[in-house]
């Protein structure tokens, strides 16, 4: 089985985005988050970052619209697979 890069982009259900990337790091694939925008402070996104965190997911917060663009588009060239959620 070989190892695949997936991309886990949080736009509009940005805890629900973050539980599922956590959730596919069960796999041994290598996993990413990119937040697009501001995540909002909470218990629920706290618990979610320090699993990712534990994993080694790197999450990347995208805020200013000029470089979203450009940073999406690099990531998602080097991605096998993209989740948009």
């Amino acid at each position: 089985m070989t190892t695949k890069n997936i991309l886990m982009i949080a736009c509009d259900r940005k805890i629900e985005a973050l539980r599922m990337a956590a959730g596919l790091t069960l796999l041994d694939d290598i996993v990413s988050v990119m937040v697009c925008g501001k995540l909002e402070k909470s218990a629920e996104a706290e618990e979610q970052l320090e699993a990712l965190e534990f994993s080694d997911v790197p999450v990347a917060e995208l805020n200013k619209p000029d470089e979203m663009q450009q940073a999406l588009a690099l990531a998602i060239s080097k991605a096998d697979v993209v989740y948009m959620i």
